[in-house]
């Protein structure tokens, strides 16, 4: 980990420097309020070097009665959300950023002028100019707009689609999201680390296990507590467990747009023998509790064999849906070449995870990562970025999911699986993991009492639904569904 604090007149150049010599999008940008502490608010920049696993942080403090600094979304675009938010939730102003819109405080009900991850907000009661919405419009002859959402035909979450169409293609799709906006960091603000795991376990549900076991992370490395090894391996196993409900989960819900109803029933049924197991495992079916910080639970001697054989009906069943999937001509059509994103815009845009791979950015966080380097953990990449190299991924990194875990498995190591923290130490620590939607990041700072003082979290679905926006470009609004399922993004994840 290396930190460069610098002048805040250095900021940018040093970003622009870091993001050309590691090739890496921006990776978190946030604000930390210490006008208490220091006077001043600091600000932090993260990239990553793929390669060599290793984080590079710019710090700079701005002063109180001056929280302005240069944007750098015009360089690097992937920075423009970021921007966003901070200019949203602590009022600093990204000097050159044209882009001034809210993410999730809306504008017609949330006031101007209060700033809720300030220290002194004390709530937006106190009234204020409201303001309205407002999306931008394409005009042309032959042009219309096609609203979708917030609320839709399902159990998902809420978001507002607005695609503006000639004909039959989108030529333009703007997206509002916030509507799941539940204010998690200001609610984890002075909470000792052991009652925010409950909370980050709460940030998206399907993702239980990698939101609480990055938060984990985080603490643990504040306070540098080695987690056992059998507790590596047996985080990773229910990390795999995880992706595997996920990733089928995705599956089936893009044979279901399509209309292909027999194979999305098998992968319900496949997706229910994962979530049962889990409730076998750890008495939840979404892996809730699995984790603690300094370790996780652990599993017994019997429990080996039941993961084994479930497996195995679990794989058998899988190669029936991919079959089915992949031989079948219309629903080939309807996935081949459709809502393709391309590598350039993947990395533009800082789009990660299994979106990014399926577009050709060969990035994982489990790659050369312990305990899966000594499982042999074997990355998935495609270059054609569209709807069927997304489901080729989906399917292939399933089954790498299965053969890690009963890799895993055979090489449990006996022992313990909680290292007990004792006092939590002071200061600021990351925590990272490649989730199934991939990398979820959380940075956390602790006061010398142990408690929170500022939790900064990204979910990989903030920065991947810009990707969304962009693939569906050209295509028709009937094959949106496919297309949106094909990055299947979390909508409370990114709202927080």
């Amino acid at each position: 980990m290396i930190y460069l604090e610098v002048k805040p007149e250095e900021f940018k150049s040093t970003c622009l420097k870091l993001h050309k010599e590691l090739h890496s999008p921006v990776m978190m940008l946030f604000v930390d309020d210490e006008r208490i502490e220091q006077g001043g608010y600091f600000i932090y920049c993260a990239f990553l070097s793929f390669k060599e696993q290793q984080w590079s942080w710019v710090k700079t403090r701005l002063p109180a009665d001056n929280p302005v600094f240069d944007s750098i979304a015009k360089e690097i675009y992937s920075a423009n959300l970021f921007e966003r938010e901070i200019k949203e939730m602590f009022g600093l102003e990204p000097l050159g950023n044209p882009d001034n819109r809210r993410l999730r405080l809306h504008d017609e009900v949330w006031p101007e002028g209060h700033f809720p991850l300030r220290k002194d907000f004390s709530g937006a009661n106190a009234g204020g100019r409201v303001g309205e919405y407002s999306a931008g419009q394409v005009f042309g002859e032959g042009i219309f707009e096609v609203p979708v959402g917030p609320v839709h035909a399902g159990i998902i979450g809420p978001g507002h689609f607005c695609f503006s169409v000639a004909g039959e293609p989108i030529i333009k799709l703007s997206t509002r999201f916030g509507f799941t906006h539940r204010g998690i960091e200001k609610l984890l603000e002075n909470k000792l680390p052991d009652e925010g795991v409950a909370l980050a376990e709460r940030v998206s549900g399907d993702s239980s296990l990698a939101q609480a076991q990055a938060f984990c992370r985080a603490i643990e490395n504040i306070s540098k507590l080695i987690v056992p090894e059998r507790a590596l391996y047996l985080r990773a196993i229910f990390l795999e467990l995880e992706r595997m409900y996920n990733h089928i989960s995705s599956i089936g819900g893009m044979a279901i747009d399509v209309g292909f109803s027999f194979p999305a029933a098998l992968c319900s049924i496949i997706k229910e023998a994962l979530q049962a197991l889990n409730d076998r495992l750890v008495g939840s079916r979404f892996l809730k509790g699995a984790v603690a910080i300094g370790g996780c639970r652990d599993i017994k001697e019997g429990d080996k064999k039941l993961i084994i054989d479930s497996l195995a009906i679990i794989m058998a069943d899988f190669s029936e849906v991919r079959k089915m999937l992949l031989t079948s001509v219309s629903f080939m059509d309807r996935v081949d070449t459709t809502g393709r994103l391309s590598l350039e815009n993947a990395e533009n845009l800082g789009v990660l995870g299994m979106a990014g791979r399926a577009s050709g950015l060969a990035v994982d966080l489990r790659d050369n990562i312990y305990p899966y380097s000594a499982a042999g953990f074997k990355m998935m990449v495609r270059n054609e970025g569209d709807v069927l190299a997304r489901l080729i991924i989906r399917l292939d990194e399933f089954e790498e999911s299965g053969r890690l875990i009963q890799e895993l498995l055979d090489k449990l190591p006996k022992g313990e699986t909680m290292s007990q923290p004792g006092k939590y130490s002071q200061g600021s620590g990351l925590g990272a993991v490649e989730g199934a939607r991939g990398p979820v990041l959380y940075w956390a700072r602790l006061n010398n009492e142990g408690r929170i003082v500022r939790c900064k979290i990204v979910d990989p679905s903030f920065r991947n639904w810009t990707g969304l926006s962009l693939a569906v470009l050209e295509n028709i609004v009937p094959d949106f569904p496919v297309c949106n399922k094909s990055f299947d993004l979390s909508y409370a994840g990114n709202d927080l």
